[in-house]
Protein backbone atom coordinates (compact mmCIF):
# COMPACT_ATOMS: atom_id res chain seq x y z
CA UNK A 1 0.00 0.00 0.00
CA UNK A 2 1.42 3.26 -1.16
CA UNK A 3 1.48 6.03 1.30
CA UNK A 4 -1.54 8.28 -0.60
CA UNK A 5 -3.67 4.79 -0.03
CA UNK A 6 -2.90 4.40 3.36
CA UNK A 7 -3.96 8.12 3.79
CA UNK A 8 -7.35 7.43 2.22
CA UNK A 9 -7.88 4.18 3.89
CA UNK A 10 -7.45 6.23 7.08
CA UNK A 11 -10.39 8.80 6.40
CA UNK A 12 -13.74 8.42 7.57
CA UNK A 13 -14.62 8.30 3.57
CA UNK A 14 -12.21 5.36 2.32
CA UNK A 15 -15.00 2.47 2.09
CA UNK A 16 -16.54 4.19 -0.38
CA UNK A 17 -13.30 3.93 -3.03
CA UNK A 18 -15.24 0.26 -2.61
CA UNK A 19 -17.55 0.14 -5.25
CA UNK A 20 -19.91 -2.45 -4.07
CA UNK A 21 -20.05 -0.98 -0.21
CA UNK A 22 -21.02 1.88 -1.93
CA UNK A 23 -23.88 0.65 -4.06
CA UNK A 24 -24.93 -1.19 -0.95
CA UNK A 25 -24.49 1.82 1.70
CA UNK A 26 -26.26 4.21 -0.96
CA UNK A 27 -29.18 1.37 -1.44
CA UNK A 28 -29.32 0.62 2.61
CA UNK A 29 -29.90 4.31 3.36
CA UNK A 30 -32.54 3.99 0.97
CA UNK A 31 -34.13 1.60 2.42
CA UNK A 32 -33.61 2.83 6.21
CA UNK A 33 -35.54 5.69 5.03
CA UNK A 34 -38.53 3.61 4.19
CA UNK A 35 -37.99 1.44 7.51
CA UNK A 36 -38.36 4.93 9.56
CA UNK A 37 -41.54 5.57 7.44
CA UNK A 38 -42.96 2.86 8.44
CA UNK A 39 -42.04 2.47 11.82
CA UNK A 40 -43.66 6.39 12.22
CA UNK A 41 -46.89 5.11 10.57
CA UNK A 42 -46.85 2.11 12.67
CA UNK A 43 -46.53 3.59 15.86
CA UNK A 44 -48.77 7.01 14.66
CA UNK A 45 -51.58 4.54 13.31
CA UNK A 46 -51.70 2.78 16.70
CA UNK A 47 -52.47 5.41 18.43
CA UNK A 48 -55.68 5.80 16.45
CA UNK A 49 -56.18 1.98 16.91
CA UNK A 50 -55.84 2.06 20.30
CA UNK A 51 -54.31 4.60 22.42
CA UNK A 52 -53.66 2.01 25.56
CA UNK A 53 -49.49 3.00 26.46
CA UNK A 54 -48.87 -0.58 26.78
CA UNK A 55 -50.57 -1.56 23.13
CA UNK A 56 -48.32 1.69 21.82
CA UNK A 57 -45.22 0.75 23.53
CA UNK A 58 -46.35 -3.03 22.23
CA UNK A 59 -45.12 -1.62 18.94
CA UNK A 60 -41.67 -1.15 19.52
CA UNK A 61 -41.57 -4.23 21.16
CA UNK A 62 -43.17 -6.73 18.24
CA UNK A 63 -40.21 -4.88 16.24
CA UNK A 64 -37.70 -5.85 18.58
CA UNK A 65 -38.91 -9.57 19.32
CA UNK A 66 -38.11 -11.32 16.34
CA UNK A 67 -34.28 -9.33 16.85
CA UNK A 68 -34.33 -11.35 20.38
CA UNK A 69 -35.54 -14.61 18.85
CA UNK A 70 -34.24 -14.97 15.38
CA UNK A 71 -30.57 -13.14 15.55
CA UNK A 72 -28.84 -16.14 16.72
CA UNK A 73 -30.42 -18.66 14.26
CA UNK A 74 -29.75 -16.40 11.13
CA UNK A 75 -26.02 -15.48 12.41
CA UNK A 76 -25.47 -19.44 12.35
CA UNK A 77 -27.32 -19.61 9.47
CA UNK A 78 -24.96 -16.74 7.20
CA UNK A 79 -22.00 -18.34 8.79
CA UNK A 80 -22.83 -22.15 7.23
CA UNK A 81 -24.65 -21.00 3.98
CA UNK A 82 -23.76 -18.55 1.28
CA UNK A 83 -24.61 -15.43 2.90
CA UNK A 84 -25.47 -12.98 -0.50
CA UNK A 85 -28.02 -15.80 -1.37
CA UNK A 86 -29.21 -15.49 2.29
CA UNK A 87 -29.73 -11.63 2.32
CA UNK A 88 -31.54 -12.02 -1.29
CA UNK A 89 -33.88 -14.45 0.52
CA UNK A 90 -34.35 -12.09 3.59
CA UNK A 91 -35.05 -8.91 1.22
CA UNK A 92 -37.81 -10.69 -0.69
CA UNK A 93 -39.84 -11.50 2.44
CA UNK A 94 -39.18 -8.17 3.55
CA UNK A 95 -40.88 -6.62 0.55
CA UNK A 96 -43.54 -9.43 0.37
CA UNK A 97 -44.92 -8.24 4.15
CA UNK A 98 -44.39 -4.73 3.44
CA UNK A 99 -46.42 -5.24 0.28
CA UNK A 100 -48.93 -7.00 1.82
CA UNK A 101 -49.40 -4.56 4.82
CA UNK A 102 -49.62 -1.20 2.33
CA UNK A 103 -52.58 -3.34 0.07
CA UNK A 104 -54.60 -4.33 3.66
CA UNK A 105 -54.49 -0.71 4.54
CA UNK A 106 -55.47 0.72 1.24
CA UNK A 107 -58.53 -1.86 1.82
CA UNK A 108 -59.35 -0.18 5.28
CA UNK A 109 -58.11 -3.86 7.15
CA UNK A 110 -55.33 -3.13 9.11
CA UNK A 111 -56.51 -3.25 12.99
CA UNK A 112 -54.12 -3.20 16.27
CA UNK A 113 -53.57 -6.75 15.98
CA UNK A 114 -52.54 -7.08 12.21
CA UNK A 115 -50.50 -4.25 12.38
CA UNK A 116 -48.34 -5.75 15.27
CA UNK A 117 -48.28 -8.97 13.55
CA UNK A 118 -46.87 -6.72 10.57
CA UNK A 119 -44.21 -5.20 12.57
CA UNK A 120 -43.10 -8.73 14.27
CA UNK A 121 -42.89 -10.30 10.58
CA UNK A 122 -40.97 -6.74 8.92
CA UNK A 123 -38.57 -6.96 12.18
CA UNK A 124 -37.99 -10.91 11.36
CA UNK A 125 -36.84 -9.88 7.81
CA UNK A 126 -34.62 -7.43 9.79
CA UNK A 127 -33.40 -10.14 11.86
CA UNK A 128 -32.59 -12.48 8.95
CA UNK A 129 -30.62 -9.64 7.41
CA UNK A 130 -28.43 -7.90 10.45
CA UNK A 131 -26.01 -10.64 10.81
CA UNK A 132 -25.16 -11.24 7.44
CA UNK A 133 -25.02 -7.93 6.37
CA UNK A 134 -22.72 -6.65 8.78
CA UNK A 135 -20.60 -10.43 8.64
CA UNK A 136 -20.32 -9.23 4.86
CA UNK A 137 -18.73 -6.04 5.49
CA UNK A 138 -14.97 -7.15 5.64
CA UNK A 139 -15.44 -8.83 2.55
CA UNK A 140 -16.29 -5.49 0.87
CA UNK A 141 -13.20 -3.56 2.10
CA UNK A 142 -10.00 -3.48 2.78
CA UNK A 143 -8.85 -4.49 6.51
CA UNK A 144 -7.89 -1.00 7.08
CA UNK A 145 -11.30 0.08 6.05
CA UNK A 146 -13.22 -1.80 8.54
CA UNK A 147 -13.29 0.37 11.45
CA UNK A 148 -14.62 3.32 9.26
CA UNK A 149 -17.31 1.26 7.21
CA UNK A 150 -18.74 0.39 10.36
CA UNK A 151 -18.68 3.99 11.36
CA UNK A 152 -20.12 4.71 7.53
CA UNK A 153 -22.61 1.76 8.13
CA UNK A 154 -23.70 3.67 11.58
CA UNK A 155 -23.86 7.23 9.92
CA UNK A 156 -25.85 5.69 7.11
CA UNK A 157 -28.55 4.62 9.54
CA UNK A 158 -28.70 7.65 10.94
CA UNK A 159 -28.92 9.96 8.21
CA UNK A 160 -32.05 7.58 7.41
CA UNK A 161 -33.25 8.51 10.81
CA UNK A 162 -32.86 11.92 10.33
CA UNK A 163 -34.91 11.81 6.84
CA UNK A 164 -37.16 9.39 7.20
CA UNK A 165 -39.53 10.25 9.99
CA UNK A 166 -39.97 13.87 9.24
CA UNK A 167 -40.53 12.29 5.23
CA UNK A 168 -42.55 9.57 6.97
CA UNK A 169 -44.76 11.93 9.39
CA UNK A 170 -45.48 14.46 6.17
CA UNK A 171 -46.24 11.80 3.69
CA UNK A 172 -48.54 10.50 6.71
CA UNK A 173 -50.16 13.83 7.08
CA UNK A 174 -51.40 13.84 3.44
CA UNK A 175 -51.30 10.69 2.02
CA UNK A 176 -52.13 8.19 4.81
CA UNK A 177 -50.61 5.05 6.32
CA UNK A 178 -50.97 3.25 3.28
CA UNK A 179 -49.09 5.22 1.36
CA UNK A 180 -46.22 4.86 3.97
CA UNK A 181 -46.53 1.50 4.30
CA UNK A 182 -46.40 1.11 0.10
CA UNK A 183 -43.05 3.32 0.11
CA UNK A 184 -41.26 0.92 2.12
CA UNK A 185 -41.85 -2.04 0.08
CA UNK A 186 -40.35 0.23 -2.84
CA UNK A 187 -37.58 1.14 -1.26
CA UNK A 188 -36.44 -2.63 -0.51
CA UNK A 189 -35.67 -3.00 -3.86
CA UNK A 190 -32.30 -1.06 -4.46
CA UNK A 191 -30.74 -3.44 -2.00
CA UNK A 192 -32.27 -6.17 -3.82
CA UNK A 193 -30.71 -5.44 -6.72
CA UNK A 194 -27.50 -4.34 -5.72
CA UNK A 195 -27.46 -7.83 -3.80
CA UNK A 196 -28.25 -9.53 -7.31
CA UNK A 197 -25.43 -8.23 -9.40
CA UNK A 198 -22.75 -8.42 -6.37
CA UNK A 199 -20.56 -11.28 -7.85
CA UNK A 200 -19.42 -12.58 -4.30
CA UNK A 201 -16.59 -15.06 -3.81
CA UNK A 202 -17.66 -18.14 -2.96
CA UNK A 203 -16.35 -19.62 0.69
CA UNK A 204 -13.18 -21.58 0.64
CA UNK A 205 -14.03 -25.01 2.44
CA UNK A 206 -11.62 -27.46 2.92
CA UNK A 207 -13.89 -29.50 5.07
CA UNK A 208 -17.71 -30.47 5.04
CA UNK A 209 -20.54 -27.17 6.07
CA UNK A 210 -21.34 -27.27 9.75
CA UNK A 211 -24.95 -28.99 10.59
CA UNK A 212 -27.49 -26.20 11.94
CA UNK A 213 -27.44 -27.25 15.66
CA UNK A 214 -23.47 -27.71 15.74
CA UNK A 215 -22.79 -24.80 14.35
CA UNK A 216 -25.29 -23.17 17.14
CA UNK A 217 -23.84 -24.76 20.24
CA UNK A 218 -20.53 -24.08 18.88
CA UNK A 219 -21.80 -19.94 18.72
CA UNK A 220 -22.64 -20.37 22.16
CA UNK A 221 -19.16 -21.77 23.26
CA UNK A 222 -17.71 -19.18 21.60
CA UNK A 223 -19.55 -15.90 23.18
CA UNK A 224 -18.60 -18.37 26.66
CA UNK A 225 -15.03 -18.42 26.04
CA UNK A 226 -14.46 -14.71 24.34
CA UNK A 227 -14.06 -12.48 27.46
CA UNK A 228 -14.56 -8.94 25.32
CA UNK A 229 -18.02 -10.11 23.64
CA UNK A 230 -19.59 -11.37 27.55
CA UNK A 231 -18.33 -7.73 28.40
CA UNK A 232 -19.89 -6.16 24.65
CA UNK A 233 -22.74 -8.31 25.78
CA UNK A 234 -22.99 -6.83 29.57
CA UNK A 235 -22.77 -3.36 28.61
CA UNK A 236 -25.55 -3.85 25.75
CA UNK A 237 -28.37 -5.18 28.45
CA UNK A 238 -27.24 -2.37 31.34
CA UNK A 239 -27.80 0.40 28.48
CA UNK A 240 -30.42 -1.07 25.99
CA UNK A 241 -33.16 -1.79 28.70
CA UNK A 242 -33.47 1.69 29.74
CA UNK A 243 -33.10 3.67 26.85
CA UNK A 244 -35.72 1.67 25.28
CA UNK A 245 -38.30 3.54 27.54
CA UNK A 246 -37.46 6.77 25.24
CA UNK A 247 -37.96 5.04 21.53
CA UNK A 248 -41.43 2.94 23.56
CA UNK A 249 -42.77 6.01 24.99
CA UNK A 250 -41.65 8.81 22.65
CA UNK A 251 -45.23 8.16 20.64
CA UNK A 252 -47.56 9.09 23.19
CA UNK A 253 -45.70 11.99 24.50
CA UNK A 254 -45.75 13.63 21.15
CA UNK A 255 -49.75 12.85 20.85
CA UNK A 256 -50.80 12.61 24.25
CA UNK A 257 -48.86 15.25 26.27
CA UNK A 258 -47.58 18.00 23.13
CA UNK A 259 -50.41 17.34 21.24
CA UNK A 260 -49.03 16.96 17.79
CA UNK A 261 -49.83 15.21 14.83
CA UNK A 262 -48.20 12.81 12.49
CA UNK A 263 -45.46 15.86 11.37
CA UNK A 264 -44.58 16.76 14.51
CA UNK A 265 -43.81 13.35 15.61
CA UNK A 266 -42.05 12.67 12.78
CA UNK A 267 -39.73 16.24 13.28
CA UNK A 268 -38.83 14.62 16.91
CA UNK A 269 -37.68 11.86 15.65
CA UNK A 270 -35.74 13.58 13.43
CA UNK A 271 -33.91 15.42 15.87
CA UNK A 272 -32.84 12.53 17.07
CA UNK A 273 -31.30 11.29 13.74
CA UNK A 274 -29.89 14.23 12.94
CA UNK A 275 -28.05 14.47 16.88
CA UNK A 276 -27.03 10.91 15.51
CA UNK A 277 -25.60 12.21 12.38
CA UNK A 278 -23.82 15.04 14.12
CA UNK A 279 -22.55 12.28 17.17
CA UNK A 280 -21.27 10.08 13.92
CA UNK A 281 -19.08 12.63 12.33
CA UNK A 282 -17.48 13.86 15.44
CA UNK A 283 -17.53 9.91 16.94
CA UNK A 284 -14.26 9.51 15.58
CA UNK A 285 -12.56 12.61 17.19
CA UNK A 286 -14.31 12.06 20.27
CA UNK A 287 -13.01 8.04 20.39
CA UNK A 288 -8.80 9.24 19.67
CA UNK A 289 -9.36 11.50 22.69
CA UNK A 290 -11.60 9.56 25.10
CA UNK A 291 -11.60 5.89 26.21
CA UNK A 292 -14.02 3.82 25.26
CA UNK A 293 -15.44 3.16 28.83
CA UNK A 294 -15.42 6.83 29.71
CA UNK A 295 -16.74 7.88 26.11
CA UNK A 296 -19.80 4.82 27.40
CA UNK A 297 -20.66 6.43 30.92
CA UNK A 298 -20.89 9.84 29.66
CA UNK A 299 -23.53 8.78 26.58
CA UNK A 300 -25.00 7.13 28.99
CA UNK A 301 -26.00 10.11 31.63
CA UNK A 302 -26.36 12.14 28.21
CA UNK A 303 -29.09 9.63 27.47
CA UNK A 304 -30.40 9.78 30.98
CA UNK A 305 -30.64 13.73 30.44
CA UNK A 306 -32.85 13.28 27.73
CA UNK A 307 -35.44 11.00 29.11
CA UNK A 308 -35.57 13.68 31.72
CA UNK A 309 -36.60 16.36 29.42
CA UNK A 310 -38.67 14.01 27.45
CA UNK A 311 -40.28 13.29 30.84
CA UNK A 312 -41.01 17.25 31.78
CA UNK A 313 -40.03 19.56 28.97
CA UNK A 314 -43.19 20.45 26.73
CA UNK A 315 -42.34 23.25 24.90
CA UNK A 316 -41.70 21.18 20.97
CA UNK A 317 -38.33 23.05 20.07
CA UNK A 318 -36.79 22.93 23.10
CA UNK A 319 -37.42 19.15 23.46
CA UNK A 320 -36.50 18.78 19.83
CA UNK A 321 -33.05 20.27 20.89
CA UNK A 322 -32.70 18.37 23.85
CA UNK A 323 -33.60 15.33 21.70
CA UNK A 324 -30.49 16.05 19.52
CA UNK A 325 -27.97 15.29 22.01
CA UNK A 326 -30.40 11.70 22.77
CA UNK A 327 -29.15 10.58 18.70
CA UNK A 328 -25.69 12.15 19.75
CA UNK A 329 -25.54 9.54 22.79
CA UNK A 330 -27.36 6.96 21.20
CA UNK A 331 -24.96 6.60 18.39
CA UNK A 332 -21.83 7.09 20.61
CA UNK A 333 -22.94 3.80 22.44
CA UNK A 334 -24.03 2.05 19.63
CA UNK A 335 -21.32 2.29 17.23
CA UNK A 336 -18.61 1.79 20.63
CA UNK A 337 -20.69 -1.92 20.90
CA UNK A 338 -20.83 -2.57 17.52
CA UNK A 339 -16.91 -1.77 16.72
CA UNK A 340 -16.07 -4.05 19.81
CA UNK A 341 -18.35 -7.17 18.59
CA UNK A 342 -16.62 -7.20 15.20
CA UNK A 343 -13.49 -6.89 16.80
CA UNK A 344 -14.01 -9.76 19.28
CA UNK A 345 -15.13 -12.33 16.92
CA UNK A 346 -13.20 -14.66 14.44
CA UNK A 347 -14.33 -14.68 10.69
CA UNK A 348 -15.56 -18.36 11.37
CA UNK A 349 -17.98 -17.22 13.55
CA UNK A 350 -18.37 -13.52 13.17
CA UNK A 351 -22.11 -13.46 11.77
CA UNK A 352 -22.50 -15.87 15.21
CA UNK A 353 -20.87 -13.61 17.45
CA UNK A 354 -22.62 -10.16 16.04
CA UNK A 355 -25.87 -12.15 15.99
CA UNK A 356 -25.92 -13.05 20.17
CA UNK A 357 -25.06 -8.94 20.07
CA UNK A 358 -28.22 -8.30 18.46
CA UNK A 359 -30.09 -10.69 20.22
CA UNK A 360 -29.01 -9.24 23.52
CA UNK A 361 -29.63 -5.39 22.23
CA UNK A 362 -33.36 -6.22 20.86
CA UNK A 363 -33.57 -8.56 23.92
CA UNK A 364 -33.31 -5.44 25.90
CA UNK A 365 -35.48 -3.72 23.95
CA UNK A 366 -38.05 -5.89 23.90
CA UNK A 367 -38.15 -6.46 27.50
CA UNK A 368 -37.65 -2.83 27.99
CA UNK A 369 -40.44 -1.71 25.37
CA UNK A 370 -43.16 -3.69 26.96
CA UNK A 371 -41.58 -3.05 30.70
CA UNK A 372 -42.24 0.96 30.22
CA UNK A 373 -44.92 0.50 28.61
CA UNK A 374 -46.83 -1.24 31.66
CA UNK A 375 -44.95 1.66 33.78
CA UNK A 376 -46.39 4.39 32.26
CA UNK A 377 -49.73 2.75 32.21
CA UNK A 378 -49.74 2.73 35.94
CA UNK A 379 -47.51 5.67 36.73
CA UNK A 380 -48.11 7.74 33.99
CA UNK A 381 -45.51 8.38 31.14
CA UNK A 382 -43.60 10.99 33.11
CA UNK A 383 -42.75 8.67 35.85
CA UNK A 384 -41.62 5.71 33.95
CA UNK A 385 -39.48 7.97 32.32
CA UNK A 386 -38.06 9.54 35.27
CA UNK A 387 -37.19 5.78 36.66
CA UNK A 388 -35.55 4.54 33.30
CA UNK A 389 -33.25 7.58 33.64
CA UNK A 390 -32.34 6.85 37.03
CA UNK A 391 -32.16 2.97 36.20
CA UNK A 392 -29.82 4.91 33.56
CA UNK A 393 -27.29 6.27 35.34
CA UNK A 394 -27.58 3.53 37.67
CA UNK A 395 -26.61 1.10 35.10
CA UNK A 396 -23.14 3.12 33.29
CA UNK A 397 -21.26 2.14 36.75
CA UNK A 398 -21.37 -1.48 34.83
CA UNK A 399 -18.23 -0.07 33.57
CA UNK A 400 -16.29 -0.34 36.78
CA UNK A 401 -16.51 -4.27 36.58
CA UNK A 402 -16.63 -4.96 32.77
CA UNK A 403 -14.45 -2.46 31.01
CA UNK A 404 -14.23 -2.32 26.96
CA UNK A 405 -10.76 -0.42 27.35
CA UNK A 406 -8.89 -3.33 29.42
CA UNK A 407 -8.91 -5.85 26.60
CA UNK A 408 -6.31 -5.99 23.88
CA UNK A 409 -6.37 -5.86 20.45
CA UNK A 410 -7.06 -8.98 18.67
CA UNK A 411 -5.53 -10.33 16.02
CA UNK A 412 -7.83 -13.32 14.92
CA UNK A 413 -6.88 -14.50 11.22
CA UNK A 414 -6.44 -17.96 10.77
CA UNK A 415 -3.42 -18.99 12.13
CA UNK A 416 -2.73 -21.52 9.57
CA UNK A 417 -2.28 -24.48 11.77
CA UNK A 418 -1.75 -27.65 10.11
CA UNK A 419 -4.20 -30.47 10.57
CA UNK A 420 -3.41 -33.25 13.04
CA UNK A 421 -1.12 -35.84 10.97
CA UNK A 422 -2.10 -37.87 8.15
CA UNK A 423 -4.37 -40.19 10.35
CA UNK A 424 -7.23 -42.14 8.61
CA UNK A 425 -10.13 -41.08 10.46
CA UNK A 426 -13.91 -40.93 9.98
CA UNK A 427 -15.49 -37.79 10.09
CA UNK A 428 -17.78 -38.59 12.52
CA UNK A 429 -15.86 -40.99 15.06
CA UNK A 430 -15.97 -39.20 18.10
CA UNK A 431 -16.05 -38.16 20.56
CA UNK A 432 -12.23 -37.57 20.85
CA UNK A 433 -10.19 -36.89 23.26
CA UNK A 434 -7.06 -34.73 22.97
CA UNK A 435 -3.98 -35.30 25.54
CA UNK A 436 -1.22 -32.74 25.23
CA UNK A 437 1.67 -32.84 27.42
CA UNK A 438 3.86 -30.03 28.96
CA UNK A 439 7.27 -31.10 30.77
CA UNK A 440 8.10 -27.95 32.91
CA UNK A 441 10.55 -27.17 35.10
CA UNK A 442 9.23 -27.91 39.09
CA UNK A 443 10.27 -24.23 40.21
CA UNK A 444 7.98 -22.54 37.32
CA UNK A 445 5.13 -25.22 37.57
CA UNK A 446 2.89 -22.81 39.54
CA UNK A 447 3.48 -20.21 36.90
CA UNK A 448 2.81 -22.32 34.22
CA UNK A 449 -0.28 -23.56 36.11
CA UNK A 450 -1.87 -20.10 35.59
CA UNK A 451 -0.67 -19.56 32.20
CA UNK A 452 -2.27 -22.85 30.76
CA UNK A 453 -6.06 -21.68 31.96
CA UNK A 454 -5.60 -19.56 28.57
CA UNK A 455 -5.83 -22.76 26.49
CA UNK A 456 -8.97 -23.44 28.37
CA UNK A 457 -10.89 -20.22 26.25
CA UNK A 458 -8.65 -20.92 22.77
CA UNK A 459 -10.11 -24.85 22.96
CA UNK A 460 -13.67 -23.87 23.82
CA UNK A 461 -13.67 -21.19 21.38
CA UNK A 462 -13.10 -23.47 18.99
CA UNK A 463 -15.39 -26.14 20.01
CA UNK A 464 -14.58 -28.18 23.13
CA UNK A 465 -17.09 -29.03 25.37
CA UNK A 466 -15.19 -29.56 28.35
CA UNK A 467 -11.14 -28.97 29.00
CA UNK A 468 -9.08 -29.63 32.15
CA UNK A 469 -5.22 -29.96 32.83
CA UNK A 470 -3.39 -32.05 35.20
CA UNK A 471 -0.35 -32.53 37.21
CA UNK A 472 1.46 -36.29 37.36
CA UNK A 473 1.95 -36.62 40.90
CA UNK A 474 4.60 -39.34 40.51
CA UNK A 475 6.84 -36.65 38.19
CA UNK A 476 6.40 -33.23 39.37
CA UNK A 477 6.02 -30.75 36.35
CA UNK A 478 4.40 -33.49 34.04
CA UNK A 479 1.49 -31.64 33.33
CA UNK A 480 -1.33 -33.02 30.69
CA UNK A 481 -3.83 -30.97 29.07
CA UNK A 482 -7.40 -32.26 28.08
CA UNK A 483 -10.35 -31.57 26.02
CA UNK A 484 -13.22 -33.25 24.50
CA UNK A 485 -14.71 -32.29 20.91
CA UNK A 486 -17.88 -34.01 19.55
CA UNK A 487 -16.78 -35.43 16.20
CA UNK A 488 -13.04 -36.35 14.64
CA UNK A 489 -14.42 -33.50 12.34
CA UNK A 490 -15.19 -30.92 14.88
CA UNK A 491 -11.23 -31.28 15.97
CA UNK A 492 -10.46 -30.87 12.29
CA UNK A 493 -12.62 -27.38 12.73
CA UNK A 494 -10.90 -26.80 15.63
CA UNK A 495 -7.12 -26.24 13.85
CA UNK A 496 -8.88 -24.43 10.84
CA UNK A 497 -10.74 -22.02 13.42
CA UNK A 498 -7.40 -21.31 15.25
CA UNK A 499 -6.21 -17.58 14.85
CA UNK A 500 -3.03 -15.57 15.47
CA UNK A 501 -3.59 -14.57 18.73
CA UNK A 502 -4.30 -18.34 19.98
CA UNK A 503 -1.49 -18.88 18.48
CA UNK A 504 0.37 -15.79 20.58
CA UNK A 505 -1.09 -17.73 23.60
CA UNK A 506 0.02 -20.89 22.76
CA UNK A 507 3.48 -20.15 22.10
CA UNK A 508 3.23 -18.52 25.23
CA UNK A 509 2.37 -21.51 27.26
CA UNK A 510 4.64 -23.98 25.39
CA UNK A 511 7.58 -21.38 26.43
CA UNK A 512 7.36 -23.23 29.70
CA UNK A 513 8.34 -26.38 28.84
CA UNK A 514 12.02 -28.10 29.04
CA UNK A 515 13.57 -29.50 26.07
CA UNK A 516 13.37 -28.48 22.23
CA UNK A 517 11.05 -30.63 21.34
CA UNK A 518 6.89 -29.40 21.10
CA UNK A 519 4.33 -31.04 23.47
CA UNK A 520 3.37 -34.44 22.54
CA UNK A 521 -0.02 -34.81 21.35
CA UNK A 522 -2.76 -38.16 21.38
CA UNK A 523 -6.02 -38.52 20.04
CA UNK A 524 -8.53 -40.75 21.79
CA UNK A 525 -11.51 -41.80 20.11
CA UNK A 526 -14.68 -43.53 22.08
CA UNK A 527 -14.57 -47.53 20.69
CA UNK A 528 -17.08 -48.50 17.69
Amino acid sequence: MTESQAGAAGSPWSPLRHRTFRMLWIATVASNVGTWMNDVGASWLMTSLDPDPLMVALVQAAGSLPMFLFALPSGVLADIVDRRRYLIFAQLWTLAVALVLGVLALAGLVNAHILLLAAFLLSTGAAMSSPPFQAIVPELVANADLPPAIALNSLGINISRAIGPALGGLILSFAGPAAVFLLNALSVSGVLLVLVRWKSEPARRNLPPEHFFSAVRAGLRYVEAAPLLRIVLVRAVAFFLFASAGWALLPLVARRELGLGPGGYGLLLTSIGLGAVGGALLLPRLQRRIPADRLMVLASLLFALSLLALAYVRQFWLLAAALLFAGLAWIAVLSTLNVAAQRSAAGWVKARALAAYLTVFFGAMTAGSALWGKTAGLLGIPSALVIAAAGLALASATALRWRLGVSPELDLAPSGYLHPGTLDVSHDRGPVMICVEYDVAPDQATEFAKAVQEMRRIRRRGGALSWGVYEDLAAPGRFVETFLVESWLEHLRQHERHTMNDKAIQTRVQGFRRGAMPPGARHLAAPG
